[in-house]
């Protein structure tokens, strides 16, 4: 049997004091590929936030790759996130530093230390998201894509339980969408869980998995309809 790697049961997301999402009941399963669809403003982002522990967990019980939320202290929360992959919509990645320094800061400051093990684990992510030649590259000097595949990398540099991809699309064209969508899904074909926020209709035709839409401060699973 698949593990539980993400299990919510009546969660409310707040935002400051506002709630941005009540009633929420969702596992996520090992090997799983989980869309949270919904308007700009709908919380995605927020329930993201929640999962990663950047807003507060305040009512409600949730486990996220066996952390419990509701009893997180500030002090756990690196160790959660290293469990964790976490891809944003603006890629965050360091300008001043080419794409293998940014890979090497990360594994450093998560208590990587053997830089012949730092600089094996690197080569493999990037080979795994199609960027093994671009190590020596800037951020300025890459594409828009380009820069989301090396984020998707730093991602799987401490072999996450779990991917959390915030519109890992959302700055992206139609087509590179889509590579970056291949590149997402090749991940999952491996074995990794992905829960992925995204506005995006057209990548959700084109690759259907579980879909949760968020609407009117509520999550619900959508059948999606064959194609």
């Amino acid at each position: 049997m698949p593990e539980t790697i993400l299990k919510l049961q009546d969660v409310a997301v707040f935002q400051d004091e506002n709630l941005v999402l009540g009633d929420i009941t969702l596992q996520v399963k090992e090997g799983e590929f989980v869309y949270i669809i919904g308007k700009t403003g709908s919380g995605k982002s927020s329930f993201m936030k929640t999962l990663y522990g950047d807003l507060p967990l305040r009512q409600g019980e949730a486990t996220v790759v066996g952390f419990n939320l509701k009893t997180l202290e500030e002090k756990d929360i690196p160790y959660l996130r290293r469990k964790l992959g976490i891809v944003f919509q603006d890629f965050k990645l360091l300008p001043d530093r080419n794409v293998n320094n940014n890979l090497k800061f990360v594994l450093k400051a998560t208590g990587w230390t053997d830089t012949t093990k730092m600089d094996t684990k690197i080569t493999e992510v990037l080979d795994k998201v199609g960027m093994k030649t671009k190590g020596f590259k800037f951020p300025h000097e890459l594409s828009g894509g380009e820069q989301q595949r090396v984020a998707i990398a730093r991602a799987l540099l401490n072999d996450p339980e779990l991917i959390l991809a915030d519109e890992p699309t959302g700055n992206l064209d139609p087509q590179t969408s889509v590579e970056v969508m291949k590149v997402l899904q090749e991940i999952n074909d491996s074995g990794r869980t992905i829960l992925m926020a995204t506005h995006d209709y057209a990548l959700i035709l084109k690759y259907p998995h579980k879909t949760i839409k968020c609407d009117a401060s509520k999550m619900f699973e959508v059948i999606q309809k064959a194609v």
